[in-house]
């Protein structure tokens, strides 16, 4: 699935050191830079989100493309969202 606004993706390591252990997030993109950069990595644009599916707070971050977890469009999962997060 394509990277852009409205895709809730899963941040962990393998996205960035900074999201290891018990520090993954969840977010809902709000936009991903198209400008090149590093090379595999990428800056994305979004709001976090709690355990019930709520945005906490908007954050840029800048992570590796192939680390980045996509779990689908906000609709689909937001019902769910505590049963699908451990």
């Amino acid at each position: 699935m394509e990277l852009r606004a409205g895709t809730v993706v899963q941040l962990c390591r393998e996205a960035s050191v900074q999201f290891g252990g018990d520090r993954e997030i969840w977010m809902t993109l709000v936009s991903v830079d198209p400008k090149p950069t590093y090379a595999g990595w990428i800056w994305l644009t979004g709001y976090v989100l709690s355990r019930d599916g709520k945005a906490t707070g908007k954050r840029e971050v800048f992570v590796r493309r192939a680390g980045v977890r996509v779990i689908g469009a906000a609709p689909a999962w937001a019902a769910t969202a505590g049963a699908r997060r451990s």
